[in-house]
């Protein structure tokens, strides 16, 4: 082999070994430069369960009328703003109140009475007393004593009769009274008139339930009433924080406390849901009667923290103690041990760091990376190969014509 060979093959295989290394560490960087990665931020996050809830307001009166007859007067409109004691409605007074009139004459006739049976049981004791000592003397008969007695006696059972006969008509007259005061249908409490299905003129029945006039509401309390499903009802905690966005306001929180979980739960399309309820404050009226609602309860919060993207998260390992003290570390909202890829000259490293609260889409880091710290949250995309070096591919033929 002559010289010139030699050094030609040589030349031949220097360049294909340093186009092979070339290829490869392109390759190389093109997988590291596909990486996806995200920093290390400060922010504020939360832990929740999610449901929708409806508002109510937390105290109403249904306004009903305690006897029946004719509507004469309503004095309200829908939506207006009364206060306790204000004249809400009328009701035909007329037949209350000749009741009233005629109880009123027939007490005034009793004692009418009453007055002429006291002068007449007057009369029969001193005729008592006088036949007494008439009989002492022997100036009158047993008989006509007798008589005496007796009309005392009756004229005091008459009295009698006639005193408990003003009693029960007394008795009636406040009865009747007191139905001539319920024609004046007044407001037991101040709020707002939110349903009004009364009509002026329409006449109402009361001897079987008490027909409903309007409806008074306090709506400077909303309560919300948030359905939760049976999987998640056994994280909610009495007293846990809670808020709602309404659809009009998104962005504008609104916030409470859990006050009740109710026992019984609505079964809607075979799912059971339990009605968990909080109370908020509506000085402005803002929030109105069957507004739909957001709700988030608050298991955890931390605010000024170090997050990640979820996606960022190892597998939990590295603590051999981590089952013995799992309830604790639960409580506090902890996950040690956790491992993510972090960024080091342009390389990924595994970092052992502690997760405080998480989310779906973030977590709390409290150990283990700093603000602006550049994380993997993504695998690199492999890309298929062709099979090909650019080296090797081979040239198209000079003795024909080629495709353009």
């Amino acid at each position: 082999m002559s010289w010139k060979r030699i050094v030609l093959i040589t030349v031949l295989l220097s360049a294909l070994s340093g186009g092979g290394w070339h290829v490869w560490q392109q390759r190389t960087n093109e997988e590291q430069g596909r990486l996806i990665t995200a920093k290390v931020t400060r922010g504020t996050i939360e832990e929740t369960t999610t449901a929708l809830g409806i508002l109510h307001p937390l105290t109403y009166v249904d306004v009903g009328t305690q006897v029946s007859g004719q509507i004469k007067k309503i004095h309200v409109a829908l939506g207006a703003t009364v206060r306790e004691g204000e004249l809400l409605a009328e009701i035909d007074p007329t037949v209350f109140a000749t009741k009233v009139e005629s109880d009123r004459a027939q007490i005034q006739a009793l004692e009418a009475q009453l007055e002429e049976k006291s002068a007449q049981h007057t009369l029969a004791r001193n005729q008592l007393e006088r036949q007494k000592k008439m009989l002492a003397a022997n100036a009158t008969s047993h008989e006509a004593l007798q008589s005496a007695e007796t009309s005392t006696r009756t004229t005091a059972a008459q009295m009698a009769q006639l005193t408990a006969q003003i009693r029960q008509i007394t008795a009636s007259l406040r009865a009747n009274e007191a139905n001539l005061a319920f024609t004046r249908i007044l407001a037991p409490m101040s709020g707002t008139v939110v349903t009004l299905p009364a009509r002026q003129g329409q006449t109402l029945i009361a001897n079987q339930q008490a027909p409903l006039l309007m409806r008074v509401a306090d709506l400077t309390t909303m309560t919300v009433w948030t359905q939760v499903s049976e999987a998640d009802i056994s994280r909610l905690q009495l007293g846990m924080p809670a808020w709602f966005t309404t659809l009009g306001r998104p962005e504008k929180r609104h916030h409470g406390q859990l006050r009740q979980i109710l026992p019984t739960p609505d079964v809607v399309n075979n799912v059971v849901l339990y009605n968990a309820l909080f109370d908020v404050s509506n000085p402005d009226l803002e929030l109105a009667i069957q507004m739909s609602a957001q709700v988030s309860f608050v298991h955890a919060a931390a605010t000024d923290a170090l997050l990640v993207p979820v996606s960022a998260l190892g597998n939990a390992a590295l603590d051999k103690d981590k089952d013995k003290d799992k309830d604790k570390e639960k409580r506090a909202h902890r996950t040690p041990g956790t491992t993510v890829r972090l960024m080091i000259d342009g390389k990924p490293e595994s970092r052992t760091v502690e997760v405080g609260v998480k989310n779906r889409l973030q977590a709390q880091i409290l150990s283990g990376l700093e603000e602006g710290d550049e994380v993997v949250i993504a695998a690199p995309e492999k890309r298929p190969s062709s099979g090909n070096s650019p080296l090797l591919m081979k040239r198209p033929s000079s003795g024909g014509r080629g495709r353009p």
